[in-house]
């Protein structure tokens, strides 16, 4: 009877011994790992069924410059994996190096599709520099490549940048020839709107008139050319001659030469030239 008591008394004021807990542990944490590997072999295998290959992909988005069933037989083929595996990432990749396209979304759709929305670029402008080939501005201010043929019919201007230009500046350019485009719709229709390295704008309107706009803020620039859009029809009413050529670049005025005319030294406001000269 005291042996038992003693031994219950030890049982009960003693806990098991730390070597015996670990053993526990080893053996339930090895246990934990055979099945997590025995359920990752089984997931794996279940995944590499083919009813999980990829069977279908759904494309939409408002495509005018793609074929739909030429994009999807150019690109389902490159498609690797099935629905578990295949790399979204990749996949949107594959999609956005098809010309035209501006930005893919790439998602699964359950048990064997993938659902892709394109996105195509829009263009706005013919974007040109010394550094390479011309390509296209689309209406975010992106520079992107293209078959410039696609686009001959539809009468773009022209963004000429300086050489070497910053991501940024089709943006900058952009932004300045739809403010412009108002502004200067009286006398003609933007053709081409150039930035030189120092900064100075000019444009080439579609009746070959050629104005420099000079240097300065883009609401510099806009005021100055207005000033000038308002004045020009005063000069215009002695001189009856289209616009060949203006230099805003004056800090008082600017310059005019009108087609069979001289170039004729105006200041702001003032309808009378006040000197002229041969260019």
């Amino acid at each position: 009877m005291q042996a038992a008591a003693a031994l219950n008394q030890y049982r009960s004021t003693s806990e098991v011994p730390q070597d015996i807990r670990w053993m526990n542990a080893a053996a339930l944490a090895l246990v934990g790992v055979v099945v997590c590997m025995l359920i990752a072999s089984g997931l794996s295998k279940l995944t590499r069924l083919p009813y999980f290959n990829l069977q279908r992909v759904q494309l939409e988005g408002d495509l005018s410059r793609n074929n739909v069933a030429t994009v999807r037989a150019n690109i389902v083929p490159r498609m690797d994996g099935g629905f578990f595996s295949v790399d979204l990432s990749r996949a949107r990749d594959v999609f956005e190096a098809v010309p035209w396209v501006r930005k893919a979304v790439v998602r699964r759709v359950w048990p064997n599709e993938l659902r892709v929305v394109l996105e195509e670029h829009r263009p706005a402008a013919y974007w040109h520099h010394e550094d390479r080939d011309d390509q296209l501005v689309n209406t975010f201010g992106e520079v992107f490549d293209a078959n410039l043929g696609d686009v001959e019919d539809e009468h773009l201007p022209t963004l000429e940048a300086p050489a070497n230009p910053e991501s940024r500046d089709a943006a900058l350019m952009l932004n300045m020839l739809h403010r412009l485009t108002p502004v200067l719709k009286p006398l003609g229709d933007i053709e081409t709107l150039k930035l030189t390295e120092r900064g100075s704008w000019s444009v080439v309107l579609d009746n070959d008139a050629v104005v420099e706009l000079g240097r300065g803020g883009e609401e510099e620039v806009l005021a100055r050319t207005a000033r000038f859009v308002h004045t020009l029809p005063q000069l215009q009413r002695q001189y009856a001659a289209p616009l060949s050529y203006a230099d805003l670049r004056y800090p008082e005025g600017y310059a005019v030469k009108m087609r069979g005319l001289t170039t004729l030294n105006v200041p702001n406001g003032k309808s009378k030239p006040t000197q002229s000269s041969t260019r």
